[in-house]
Order: structure tokens, then sequence, then C-alpha cells
């Protein structure tokens, strides 16, 4: 049986956490006595998540970066040891959106992606590996996706990010078997964030039909990033190899299995989603 990873007198970082799932973490860490450093781009978000944290007497710094920049994330350690002087939870939560058919993609936007929902989990992990291993017991929490499980139309950007954040953790997690640090690997479902909202579009699109998928699809966003927090956090102090989070997530991950090539034909006439639509 593996040991409880206790989350009272821990360090603590997480990357979005100026919103959604991210802020939800915070918040609930916060309650449950970690000290936290707070990474988001969004400085006002952020803000409001370290007020947040605050009143419910936690403590924590926050990290205004953008994770697309490999420089400000090599120089991060540095700040977070000389503020705290060690690191035993890391949490890459951060991620942003793209959607429309992959013809119309402009490359430049699909690198944008892959650098902050992937190359930035790898980075991330790569930068603060040695304040990890030096702890006596750490966790590595790697937030991937529904779309990491199934690729639908309309989302290979995303869905390449979220395999690849998939494939990344469970080989890092056969590295480290038997070791004092573990890895989660999180795939939550439909959680209401502000991601389809914010997701970047190919240029050609008409703004209308984009506002239009969004609204659509935003009817399956039903679990409250919360609620996604409390679930997150239950499969960190199990130290689970995987956590679902969400019905929508264990559901759709069964149909996966037991149709590995043709789970989309069911799905998109659940979901009226026969092409695309923004995650």
């Amino acid at each position: 049986m593996r040991q409880a990873f206790a989350l009272r007198g821990v360090v603590g970082l997480v990357t979005g956490a100026g919103s959604g799932i991210g802020a939800a973490l915070a918040r609930a860490l916060a309650a449950r006595g970690t000290a936290l450093a707070l990474v988001d781009r969004d400085a006002d978000g952020l803000a409001a998540t370290l007020r947040a944290v605050a009143d419910l007497g936690g403590s924590a710094s926050g990290h205004v970066l953008d994770l697309a920049d490999p420089g400000a994330i090599e120089a991060l350690p540095a700040e977070i040891e000389a503020r705290f002087g060690r690191l035993d939870l890391l949490v890459n939560n951060a991620g942003v959106a793209l959607g429309g058919r992959f013809e119309d993609t402009d490359l430049a936007d699909f690198e944008w992606l892959m650098d902050v929902n992937f190359r930035a989990v790898v980075r991330m992990t790569h930068a603060f590996l040695p304040l990890l291993t030096r702890a006596p017991m750490a966790q590595i929490v790697n937030v991937s996706s529904l779309y990491g499980l199934i690729a639908p139309p309309g989302q290979t950007a995303y869905a390449a990010s979220k395999f690849a954040v998939r494939g990344f953790s469970e080989a890092l997690r056969h590295e480290y078997a038997g070791t004092a640090l573990g890895v989660t690997l999180v795939h939550p479902g439909g959680v209401a964030t502000g991601i389809a909202r914010n997701a970047r579009h190919p240029r050609g699109l008409d703004p209308a039909s984009a506002e239009e998928a969004r609204i659509a699809f935003e009817r399956f966003l039903r679990l409250s990033p919360d609620a996604a927090a409390a679930e997150i956090l239950r499969g960190i102090e199990r130290r689970a190899p995987r956590v679902m989070v969400g019905r929508d997530a264990r559901q759709v991950a069964f149909l996966q299995r037991l149709m590995p090539v043709g789970y989309w034909a069911p799905l998109a006439r659940l979901t009226g989603q026969r092409r695309s639509g923004p995650r």
C-alpha cells in the first residue's frame, strides 16, 4: 500500500492559479495547511487567489510569468528555494485551448498551445526535480484532460498536448517507481472553467460561429472547480497514479477502453459535435 501524502506543512506550487481549477486547488490546499507558490500570467486573477488564500489563513507567494517563456521557468526554482527552502508538491495545471479544424489552424498558434500545455509541463518538471528529489516525500501532479483520453475533431492541438502530457507522466512515473517521488496524472472531464471562453480560433473563423460552438459546448461543463479540486486532492493524498475527475471522465474512459477506435461515433451523436467545438 502506498504511503499517504500529508498536505499539512508541505510546500506546493500550482500553475494556472489565477482562475478555474488552479485557483480552487490553491484555496483547498491553503485550507489544508499547505504553504503555496502560485503561478499565473494573469496578474489580476493571481492577486485575487492570493487574497483568498490569505483570507483562509494560508501562506503564499505569487509569481506572474508566462509559461511559454523557458527563461522564466528556468529562473523560478531559485525564487521558490529562497522563499521556502524546499518544494514537496508540483501541480502543473495551467492550460490554454485552440479550437478549429487542423487545415484552418495557424501553426504559430499550434506551437503556442504546445508551449503552454506540454512543453511547460516538461520544463517545470525538469527545473524543479532537484528540489523535489531532496524532499522526504514529493509528488508531481500533471493535469491532462478528457481529451488526453479521446481526440475529437477540431481539437488536434489540444488533444495532442494532453496526450503528450499523459505519455510524459506515465513514463516519468515508471522511472521513479519505488522512490519517494510519485507522479499523479489527472484527467478532468467537463469542469466549468473559462478555458473554452478564452480559447483561440483560426483567424478566418466567423466570430458568430465560434460563439455558437462555445455556447453549445459549455452546456457540458457542469462540474464546479471546487468539486474538481476536491477530487484531485483526494487523489494526491492517496498518491494515486491516475485521477479521473467527474462522472463524464470515468464514463468516457470506459467507452474508450470498450471502443478504442470507434468511440467517437456514439460520442458525436450524444454531444452533437460531429466536427469541432472548444474545450
